[in-house]
């Protein structure tokens, strides 16, 4: 959390969030191929990573949100955005997860009920690699595009010379 500033100046917001949505997509495969014996340094590195998961995802949508929104709104935009993670986002998560979770129960043949937990995660790894490539398709941060158009603005995410 503490390199966030240093890595904004170098990346910029969109970047920055894409390595964010990059290290989800990380930690799902390491999670679906890591197991409890040779390979459980997958497993505690896809741990690891959760950190820079959230800082890089989470905590840099919510400065930027912070950044471009109005003064005026800033408060109910933060308060927008939480809701929308934190409330709307988890309960769609915790139903879609619970569906997926139950689309891959395996039973043995000695009768126990198990899940094909490589196939929970590397679902879970696509549709976050789905929506990275979505998003470099699709995000422009506008004052990196009034740039690239000869516009001399600065972006709020760079450090002024």
């Amino acid at each position: 959390m503490l390199l966030i500033p240093w890595f904004f100046r170098r990346l910029g917001v969109k970047y920055m969030l894409a390595a964010g949505m990059l290290a989800w997509v990380l930690r799902y495969a390491l999670f679906a191929y890591g197991n409890g014996h040779a390979f459980m340094w997958m497993l505690w590195t896809g741990i690891l990573l959760h950190g820079i998961c959230y800082d890089f995802f989470i905590v840099v949508g919510q400065i930027y949100i912070d950044r471009e929104a109005p003064a005026g709104l800033r408060a109910a935009s933060q308060g927008l955005i939480t809701l929308i993670t934190y409330g709307a986002g988890m309960l769609l998560g915790s139903w879609l997860s619970g569906r997926v979770v139950d689309t891959f129960v395996r039973i043995g043949t000695d009768g126990v009920v198990g899940h094909d937990w490589r196939a929970i995660w590397t679902f879970a790894g696509t549709c976050s690699a789905a929506v990275l490539i979505l998003f470099l398709a699709v995000f422009k941060d506008k004052k990196q595009v009034q740039s690239v158009h000869g516009v001399a603005l600065e972006s709020p995410f760079r450090a002024a010379p």
